[in-house]
């Protein structure tokens, strides 16, 4: 039943174009990895200065609490107010 609906959704996302043929993540082929190579592909090819940071907290939220991951970024150095953006 589960595959089922999961056929029916994704036919209907891909029939309405919903999303975005530019969309990264929660998509077939096009991962958060293809994304970022793609970023750093743009940044590279128009020569631009630019700092990049990419955190992969996958299954994290399974093992530690939020306070837990904001206290172990504090001891990274960023300031206060960057770790609670992020």
């Amino acid at each position: 039943m589960e595959q089922l609906i999961l056929e029916v959704t994704a036919r209907h996302i891909k029939d309405t174009k919903i999303i975005r043929s530019c969309q990264h993540g929660f998509t077939k082929i096009k991962s958060c990895l293809t994304n970022m190579v793609s970023f750093y592909s743009g940044v590279v090819d128009e020569r631009t200065a630019v700092d990049i940071v990419y955190l992969n907290f996958r299954n994290t939220s399974d093992n530690a609490s939020h306070e837990i991951h904001v206290e172990k970024l504090l001891m990274c150095g960023p300031d206060e107010q960057t770790v609670w953006w992020i």
